[in-house]
């Protein structure tokens, strides 16, 4: 058995791991690279490997930096399938059509600029398409159960364990017959906080001889709920009293839900006020919740009661739903009082970028970040301090109140990943990747065994 590292080494996206076993090739998720350069040029660049002989695709989850980079596989050749949970497999045509739909209109956008300037490249074409995206739909053949063992090959088996990360999240197990013993790797995928409201907690296999583990929060603990809840409710009534709104840079899966459902717990517990007015300006967020709806399955036992006995954690009465663009613009007319959610949690992207052009200059406003924020990101620098960012061309000065509040990660933090380790037996050696390399080192650390922190195209005999 060989392992090799195509991305997600020492950075927190682009995913993508191959296990390569006999004559078998199989990749561990394909996502794709976000930060500060140009997503269509970082993202077009060679894999490391020729599409053409992946016989295999498993996937963690949904996420983009997990799955992104699936219709450019398919482009550049793969025909083989795509494994991954019902929720995931749904999930990800979600994600792939938004980021499919994204990259055409940038690439427009791109074009008539480049037209006004005089010159055409071919470069401004998006690196893949729609009809790519559906390409890679059409190779999702089977479903995996939580707990449930797939044969992928004579003599090699995945089963998936819940990861507790976002709706349909696994860990994923691989074992392969070697002469009269079994040899078994794990594969993380990303790791759920045990304080999250909608999902149940990350659930590992007893034991495995190789783990690769995300690291992403490696190096710190998250604020418990109680203190981040307290924290958030308190930034958004202040903003309202000085006549300001609240801007939430949202990621669309599981964090957009998730700040609902805290949101709608806020008015039942009176600290805010019922009539207060939220906007989820993402179409994919709302389409996500939907989806929500439909994988009890997945959702921790209490919550999935709340949704088959009709009472909907995820509703509000002032809650808005923004699909069509000129809805979203119309948010822009308001001043004061109203939360706007909408995407890119990074803010490299999306509807979010109209709503900071019209709230970063406005010291009545506040911006609260609930998730990560990859270095480069529009919203690492927003946080870090940055005077101004540049939108649309514009610098935009940067002078509402701004909040990081980490407590609504979706990834665990270094005590429950390391709690998460602690409870695989029989470990050999533990590969770190999806993590900067600070954080990475410092998990390090504490995880007993051999630990490798392997680099990007870095490859491993087992």
């Amino acid at each position: 058995m060989r392992l090799s590292f195509h991305g997600g080494d020492r950075t927190v996206t682009g995913s993508c791991h191959m296990v390569e076993w006999l004559d078998r090739r199989i990749l561990i998720d394909c996502g794709m690279l976000q930060g500060s350069r140009d997503l269509s040029e970082e993202n077009a660049e060679p894999f490391g490997f020729d599409a053409k002989s992946i016989d295999l695709v498993v996937l963690t989850h949904a996420h983009l930096d997990h799955c992104g980079r699936l219709p450019l596989l398919v482009k550049r050749g793969f025909r083989g399938e795509i494994i991954g949970t019902a929720a995931t497999r749904e999930l990800t045509r979600l994600v792939l059509a938004d980021a499919a739909h994204l990259q055409e209109e940038e690439a427009r956008q791109r074009i008539r600029h480049a037209h006004q300037r005089g010159r055409e490249d071919e470069s401004e074409s998006p690196f893949y398409t729609l009809v790519d995206a559906f390409s890679a739909f059409d190779r999702f053949r089977r479903v995996a159960d939580y707990g449930t063992v797939l044969h992928l090959a004579p003599g090699l088996r995945a089963t998936f364990f819940e990861a507790g990360h976002i709706l349909g999240s696994a860990s994923v197990l691989l074992e392969a017959d070697r002469g009269a013993g079994v040899r078994s790797a794990l594969f993380s995928g990303d790791i759920g906080n045990l304080d999250r409201p909608l999902l149940p907690p990350p659930s590992p296999p007893a034991k495995a001889d190789i783990i690769v583990m995300e690291s992403t929060y490696g190096d710190r603990r998250h604020r418990p709920i109680s203190a981040t809840l307290d924290e958030f409710y308190i930034a958004i009534e202040e903003a309202f009293a000085r006549g300001g709104n609240v801007v939430i840079p949202t990621f669309a899966l599981e964090r957009a839900q998730e700040i609902l459902y805290f949101l709608h717990l806020g008015v039942a517990q009176n600290k805010l006020k019922p009539t207060v007015q939220v906007f989820l300006d993402s179409p994919m967020a709302i389409s996500a919740t939907e989806i929500f709806k439909r994988h009890p399955e997945c959702l921790e036992p209490s919550v999935a009661r709340l949704f088959q006995e009709g009472d909907d954690p995820l509703a509000l009465p002032g809650l808005h739903l923004a699909r069509e663009s000129a809805d979203s613009i119309a948010i822009n007319k308001i001043s004061g009082g109203a939360i706007v959610m909408a995407g890119s949690g990074m803010c490299t992207g999306g509807r979010v970028r109209h709503h900071l052009r019209h709230n970063l200059p406005r010291p009545q406003s506040a911006v609260i970040f609930v998730g990560f924020a990859g270095v480069g990101t529009p919203a690492r620098q927003i946080i870090d301090g940055a005077a101004s960012i540049k939108l649309f061309d514009e610098n935009i000065p940067v002078r509402a109140h701004i909040h990081t509040i980490n407590g609504f990660s979706a990834h665990a933090d270094q005590r429950e990943l390391l709690a998460w380790r602690n409870r695989i037996k029989d470990v050999g050696t533990t590969f770190l990747v999806h993590g900067e390399e600070p954080a990475m080192k410092k998990l390090a650390e504490h995880i007993p065994g051999r630990v490798e922190m392997p680099r990007l195209r870095d490859a491993y005999d087992l």
